[in-house]
């Protein structure tokens, strides 16, 4: 099969991120309890049900800025404070559109054209600048119709909450990782319950089966299975770097105030 060489290694970050989604999960878990039963805290009382849906709130700046690195669309980035509030379904719209249209995108879907240049991913396009120029416009596309899906028009389906909740400094780089590649496989429901991230998984399989409109080569079960754990992947990866973006900026450009998050 002429799949792309970096194909099979979303694999074992997928792996990796169903591995950190339980210990990021169970460590909230722990800290909640250990605050319930300290003694300093308020005796415990019952609180009525959440409603399904939390305090709606207005579109906030994104933690480290609209773009990571002046690259990566950063719209979708929310304060870890903002965690149990949720967005008006039209809000969700915006933020996708902004990432989908947003032309440092063009840059990414670049880096991968250039990539399936060289392994010569689907060679009906052939090589030279036509080749170039079809794989830049098929890469864009996977990528656009991805974002809609995943941040946009599923999550207004499911009541789910497309936002990325950046945790901040007061926790450890190696879970602040972890969280931040487990939200591909937990996410915030509009009611700021954790449940399966479905709007991640069936926007990016279905837009791995629309892309086999667009790209004639290996339309098969296996093709599409590894097109969704590279756009899954690529959903982790770049969740990682938002995540440590806002320390980068303050470190290496001393740009930012200093993170006064809220922990959870």
């Amino acid at each position: 099969m002429n799949f792309s060489k970096r194909r099979g290694r979303v694999l074992l970050l997928l792996i990796f991120a169903v591995v950190a989604s339980g210990s990021a999960f169970a460590q909230d878990c722990v800290d909640q309890a250990a605050a319930g039963q300290s003694s300093q805290n308020p005796p415990a009382v019952i609180e009525p049900a959440k409603p399904e849906q939390g305090p709606v709130v207005p579109e906030q700046q994104p933690p480290g800025g609209k773009r990571v690195f002046g690259v990566l669309p950063n719209y979708r980035t929310a304060s870890s404070c903002l965690e149990g509030t949720s967005v008006e379904p039209k809000t969700k719209i915006k933020i996708a559109l902004k990432d989908s249209f947003d032309y440092p995108l063009l840059l990414l879907s670049g880096a991968y054209a250039g990539l399936d240049q060289l392994t010569d991913a689907n060679p009906t396009f052939g090589q030279g600048m036509k080749g170039c120029a079809h794989r830049l416009a098929t890469n864009y596309a996977d990528q656009a119709i991805g974002n809609m899906l995943t941040e946009g028009f599923l999550p207004v389906a499911f009541h789910q909450d497309p936002r990325y909740f950046q945790r901040g400094q007061g926790r450890s780089a190696w879970y602040r990782a972890g969280y931040a590649l487990s939200r591909v496989i937990i996410t915030d429901s509009d009611a700021g319950k954790h449940q399966f991230n479905y709007s991640e998984w069936i926007g990016n399989a279905s837009a791995a089966a629309i892309s086999n409109l667009y790209e004639p080569d290996n339309r098969s079960a296996s093709a599409s299975a590894y097109k969704l754990l590279e756009y899954v992947g690529t959903d982790a990866v770049s969740q990682v770097l938002k995540e440590f973006w806002p320390d980068i900026k303050r470190k290496l450009f001393h740009r930012g105030n200093p993170d006064t998050g809220c922990l959870h």
